[in-house]
């Protein structure tokens, strides 16, 4: 039987007490959106510090590092659907504030790693917490605004995401330039609790009338094969070699894990992902461009910390200095897209900013040591207002796609594609820049003992690192060591401005065009069938 993908018919009534408080409940989600996206921003700006040896950080490799941020993302994306049906079922209020709770033991922990292992589980933990806690967010906006008004909360709701990135990378130097590493994690607890009080005070409870089962299969099957195809791309790069019976082996199990992921959803009767909203073309597109993003942006994200401290200098304050505009352009940006829809159409919208995206990526090809800063500033602010104009009009498509008892799925689905996206970038465009790396240092390196060599061709820090230990013999490093990050960073930017071309074509084909009657209309009529 198909599940119809549309608004929902009957009427929803929002009691008057809290229709009058909405905004202010709003900003509560915003706060408790705002740990969650923070702990990723901050991290950016911290890894160069967490990769340098004991005592000032971890001495994390590249693939450590890789997996501190991916156990988060992959843990994240894996319980998402799980963490929506629960809230769902015994109420948003209640796994909000649990999931804050886990995210900020979590954090404390992730505080006190004294090794890249901890490092890993601990934010495997934190994502725990976080996966209540994002789909949450934006199923109890659902429910506390009435439908004209939910593009312009959502609006809102995407401009906090651009505050966070703006607020992590400045803290997370801040807090590197004065404290040890472990502070831009311990900075959660504080917010932490005051999100949990606000929480308790402001915000109502609500859950779905008629709500799924726990997908416990499907939950496994998917985290697995989302582990198994992660590691084997991030192992690949490495070793800079894809064809290595191990990598493949492990890629290709993750990928028929996945598949009987897919398979398995489509017999459930209480899938996880219920496989035919997929079926709507419009809802499709919207899904996977947000995906396309987020391959495109982390992965860009991963590399340019180490562009701006490696090979530019700059301290971690002055990084996330330099990413300010980013984040300025979202939120300037977000909470207007909507406007520009109605003047344009989602489709004109999305996909011309998805072009700017591709040609800001296609930028950092042009990226050198001499390079004007302000080019890189010009950069971050042209992509910020091209993830604005995406993420606004696709993050409506798809919470007005499914009745407003099913929010916490839907914004289950937004995310979960989201964090896979981002997750799979960092993995494909990390093992691209690591490969393309060792490509290029390993000649340089011929005059050093076998194990060292190795050591030394993983990143550009284990190479300033080596470098350092060998003090006058090394110094001939440092030069070729930027001139190979450097040749690798223009890799893998071609590699992300092609996924994001990919992502220009999809919205371009599959999203709707101008509408002819007001935002609101257009996304009912397009997303139950009818013509513009």
């Amino acid at each position: 039987m198909t599940t119809p993908v549309g608004p929902d018919p009957r009427a929803h009534r929002i009691p008057e007490a809290v229709r009058r408080r909405r905004w202010a409940i709003l900003g509560v989600l915003m706060l408790s959106l705002l740990i969650v996206v923070l702990d990723n921003s901050i991290l950016n700006v911290a890894i160069k510090t967490i990769s340098t040896p004991a005592p000032t950080g971890l001495g994390a490799t590249q693939s450590e590092l890789e997996w501190a941020i991916n156990s988060y993302t992959l843990v994240f994306a894996g319980l998402l659907f799980s963490a929506g049906l629960l809230g769902d079922r015994v109420g948003r209020k209640k796994v909000l504030i649990g999931g804050l709770v886990v995210f900020g033991i979590g954090s404390a922990l992730a505080a006190e790693s004294g090794s890249p292992a901890q490092l890993i589980a601990f934010r495997a933990l934190m994502a725990l917490g976080a996966a209540f806690v994002m789909p949450a967010t934006l199923a109890v906006l659902m429910n506390v605004f009435d439908r004209e008004e939910q593009p312009k909360a959502i609006g809102v709701w995407a401009g906090g995401v651009g505050l966070a990135i703006a607020i992590g990378p400045i803290t997370g130097g801040l807090l590197l330039d004065h404290f040890w590493w472990g502070s831009v994690f311990l900075i959660n607890v504080p917010i932490v609790i005051v999100a949990v009080a606000l929480m308790v005070w402001l915000v109502p409870d609500s859950r779905d009338p008629a709500p799924g089962r726990i997908d416990a299969v499907g939950v496994v099957l998917s985290v697995v094969g989302l582990v198994l195809l992660v590691y084997g791309i991030i192992r690949g790069g490495e070793l800079a070699d894809f064809t290595d019976p191990t990598v493949l082996a492990t890629i290709a199990a993750g990928l028929a894990v996945l598949v009987g992921f897919v398979v398995f959803e489509k017999r459930s009767d209480h899938p996880s992902v219920d496989v035919t909203y997929f079926r709507n073309k419009v809802f499709s597109a919207a899904i996977a461009v947000i995906a396309l993003v987020f391959f495109a942006l982390m992965g860009v994200t991963f590399f340019s910390v180490f562009y701006t401290q490696s090979v530019r200098g700059y301290s971690p304050l002055q990084t996330g200095l330099l990413m300010l505009p980013l984040a300025a352009a979202q939120m300037i940006f977000a909470p207007r897209a909507r406007l520009v829809v109605d003047r344009f159409g989602i489709k004109a919208t999305t996909t011309t900013a998805m072009l700017v995206i591709a040609a800001t990526l296609a930028a950092f090809a042009t990226l050198d040591e001499d390079t004007p800063i302000w080019l890189l500033e010009v950069v971050f602010f042209c992509m910020g207002a091209g993830m604005a104009h995406i993420m606004t009009p696709t993050s409506v498509v798809i919470m007005q796609a499914l009745p407003r008892e099913k929010a916490g799925s839907a914004s289950a689905l937004s995310n979960t594609f989201r964090q896979v996206g981002g997750a799979l970038g960092i993995a494909v465009l990390g093992s691209v820049l690591s490969t393309s790396y060792r490509g290029g240092i390993e000649d340089d390196l011929g005059t050093l003992p076998a194990g060292l060599r190795d050591t030394a061709g993983e990143s550009i820090e284990a190479t300033l690192g080596v470098a350092a230990r060998l003090g006058a013999q090394g110094e001939a490093l440092v030069d070729p060591a930027n001139a190979a990050f450097l040749h690798a960073m223009h890799v893998t930017a071609w590699w992300g401005a092609a996924v994001a071309v990919v992502g220009a074509v999809t919205v371009g084909v599959f999203l709707p065009g101008r509408p002819k009657e007001p935002q609101e209309a257009t996304l009912d009529g397009e997303l139950t069938g009818a013509k513009p």
